[in-house]
């Protein structure tokens, strides 16, 4: 990772964390306060992401790391790690919102919460969108899976203070037409979002995990590494494109078949400046390996008509 990429992460990462304390505070509180089951689990929601953000930032650190004896590809999938355990958190606290929904139901609702809760909701939703609005687009930007993750559990916080605001809107309304019953529409919201979390937890989860094994690029995906590779001066064919995701970056196998009669200088430089292309204009590449082979016009899948001596090469 480099230094302006950790630091552009670092810095969505603190801003969440300062954002999410603020919510989950400030719902904690007004749902104590307004007697609100609903707003209290989307306070406890918020303040899942601010464990969360925390271990983003974690991951990011670790990830900028230099590549050491023992981790000689870097520390690249402790971003996905850092998603896996926001993951896991989500799954805990939906399952804890959800006991607690249900208590409140079975142990019976005999009052609206406060009407102040909905202002307090309005602005939960607005500040979360506009969070994963940010955080989306810079982990994109920046190919970030621990930064991505985050964003869709700001989008879930999103989904769950719309949930609450329609149990407390619900409530509010069975309080001013008499109807006792909507008073249950708090709790049943509570529920609503444990199970949201709980789906979304679920869903990060699986993709945390498919992250961080090495798997290869779609052959559509890798395209555009393999054309940039054959139109190098001095490589005859593409043998074989490996391009493997290794957390947030990609890392490259490439077989080269060269002139056979050019000098072991010549198929090195050749070899390095095929790694070099591929990583100054993939910026998410973080390595490339390159092994040359003598070009043989019988081997399979390749043709031509030009002798050896015509064959490109670094001199001509």
């Amino acid at each position: 990772m480099t230094e302006e990429r950790y630091k552009q992460a670092a810095a969505g990462a603190w801003i969440g964390i300062a954002g999410n304390l603020a919510l989950a505070l400030l719902k904690g509180v007004t749902g104590y306060m307004a007697n609100s089951k609903a707003l209290m689990a989307d306070a406890f929601h918020s303040a899942s992401d601010v464990v969360g953000s925390v271990a983003v930032l974690a991951g990011l650190r670790a990830a900028k790391k230099p590549p050491d004896e023992d981790h000689p590809y870097g520390h690249g999938k402790a971003e996905p790690i850092a998603a896996i355990v926001l993951s896991v958190l989500l799954l805990v606290v939906g399952v804890e919102i959800g006991i607690s929904a249900v208590k409140s139901i079975y142990g019976g609702v005999h009052e609206p919460p406060e009407g102040f809760a909905l202002t307090v909701l309005i602005l939960s939703i607005i500040v979360k969108e506009a969070m994963f609005q940010y955080k989306f687009r810079l982990g994109k930007k920046l190919a970030s899976q621990a930064l991505i993750a985050n964003a869709w559990e700001h989008r879930s916080d999103v989904y769950s203070s719309i949930a609450a605001f329609i149990g407390v809107g619900g409530a509010m309304l069975g309080s001013y037409f008499g109807i006792a019953y909507l008073y249950y529409l708090d709790p049943i919201a509570g529920l609503v979002v444990a199970v949201m979390v709980l789906r979304m937890g679920y869903r990060l989860l699986m993709d945390s995990v498919h992250s961080t094994m090495d798997h290869v690029l779609h052959q559509e995906d890798a395209a555009d590494l393999l054309e940039t590779v054959q139109r190098i001066k001095g490589v005859i064919a593409v043998d074989q494109l490996r391009a493997r995701e290794h957390g947030h970056y990609v890392i490259v196998d490439v077989k080269i078949s060269v002139n056979p009669r050019i000098s072991i200088q010549e198929g090195h430089d050749i070899a390095k400046i095929v790694k070099l292309t591929l990583m100054k204009r993939f910026l998410h590449v973080s390595d490339v390996f390159v092994h040359v082979n003598p070009y043989d016009a019988g081997y399979p899948y390749k043709s031509t008509d030009s002798e050896p001596d015509d064959m490109p090469t670094l001199l001509h």
